[in-house]
């Protein structure tokens, strides 16, 4: 292959990182991917001698891991509100994000009326988070776990893994779909047990 289009290549691969980074909704991954982005973007300015751009690049690429490192050192402060299945902030923040679970948990029933338990996760007075489940013997058999797209960074879970255990909850169990939660399951302590995952608190 041609070494110039080689280099266009490396070019379009970072510009186009640039332009997928500005259509997440998630902070925290809008600046990862734009920081690899601009790695490439660095790369490209150097193999064409485009100087501009390489030090253009290289401060966003500072500026991205500045404000990563922030994010990961900065601690969220959380309050978890014990509510009913029917009350009126669970159904608002359902409502709210109806569409957004369905994506992220396909197939789910969007009938919740069975849970005994609700919880509701918020962040400087914003619900951000919402879990629902059926309580019996102390173990949580959850129907939803939904934390709101700008708090996907397993924060939330590992506030709720703290803090269910004063709610006389001594395992969770979830059996939904994980076929976008893998990674979330695993880094909140959660072990595949046949058909389904648990969590001992």
């Amino acid at each position: 292959m041609d070494t110039k289009i080689i280099f266009e290549i490396i070019g379009y691969i970072g510009s186009a990182l640039v332009l997928i980074s500005f259509m997440m909704v998630s902070v925290y991954k809008l600046r990862i991917v734009n920081t690899l982005g601009s790695l490439f973007c660095v790369i490209y300015g150097f193999l064409i001698g485009a100087f501009p751009t390489v030090v253009m690049n290289l401060a966003l690429v500072a500026i991205n891991v500045y404000y990563l490192i922030k994010m990961m050192n900065t601690e969220k402060n959380y309050d978890m509100i014990r509510v009913s299945e029917d009350d009126g902030l669970t159904k608002y923040t359902i409502d709210l994000y109806k569409d957004d679970i369905s994506k992220c948990f396909p197939g789910i029933s969007m009938d919740f009326s069975g849970a005994n338990a609700a919880f509701v996760v918020c962040h400087n007075g914003k619900p951000v988070g919402i879990t629902l489940g059926i309580l019996k013997d102390h173990i949580l058999d959850i129907k939803l776990d939904y934390s709101i797209p700008e708090y996907r960074d397993f924060s939330i879970g590992n506030f709720l893994m703290d803090n269910l255990i004063h709610e006389n909850i001594d395992k969770l169990i979830y059996r939904g779909s994980d076929e976008y939660h893998k990674a979330y399951l695993k880094k909140t302590g959660f072990v595949k047990t046949g058909d389904h995952y648990e969590r001992t608190l």
